[in-house]
């Protein structure tokens, strides 16, 4: 970064710890893959604990390193390698019914992240469940269900109904998410801001 006089340029670099970071929690999005994935209901939209590493990256990176760490796994899988659950690719994803969930992926880290470097230093556990549920559930659903009135022939009451089926499991991925967010930023208070 030396060099470099322009502020806002410095700003939108990452260093050789931030670019370590983003790639771990990458591939961390990858690894929760691996379980595979269960189709319920009717919508052929995936449970999968994927979404347990967005939260997670946006939680405990900020949303600048949160959202890079889901933008290069959304790339990779757009490139054709299958690290979605499943084995699948992001080509594939994009055009089925779950494209708009994938999509929201990026815009719900950066969410959790803003969020979350407002709640620091503290992190009290009920603000990290309220910024977690919002960025992780009720962003990636607003992005899934315009994804499934433009990929399916869902109605719009079908389609917001059809999020009932992620409800649980998500609320349990966000309050894994928060406990674990809330033992790494109190053991190494500055890594957002880093």
């Amino acid at each position: 970064m030396e060099g470099v006089d322009n502020p806002r340029a410095r700003r939108l670099m990452f260093s050789g710890r931030d670019m370590a970071q983003i790639a771990v929690f990458a591939a961390l999005i990858a690894a929760l893959g691996l379980p595979g994935a269960i189709t319920v209901g009717f919508s052929g939209v995936p449970i999968t604990l994927q979404t347990l590493g967005v939260i997670l990256a946006g939680a405990v990176l900020g949303a600048r390193k949160g959202t890079a760490a889901v933008a290069v796994f959304l790339a990779l899988t757009i490139i054709g390698l299958p690290l979605l659950s499943g084995g699948r690719t992001g080509l594939t994803a994009l055009a089925g019914p779950s494209a708009g969930y994938l999509i929201g992926w990026i815009p719900a880290a950066f969410v959790i992240g803003a969020l979350t470097a407002r709640i620091l230093p503290k992190y009290p556990i009920v603000l990290g469940l309220l910024v977690n549920a919002l960025g992780g559930i009720a962003v990636i659903y607003l992005f899934g269900t315009v994804g499934l009135l433009l990929r399916t022939d869902l109605g719009v009451r079908a389609a917001i109904t059809t999020n009932g089926a992620f409800i649980p499991g998500d609320l349990a991925k966000v309050v894994a998410a928060t406990v674990v967010a809330k033992g790494v930023h109190r053991a190494y208070p500055g890594v957002i801001g880093a």
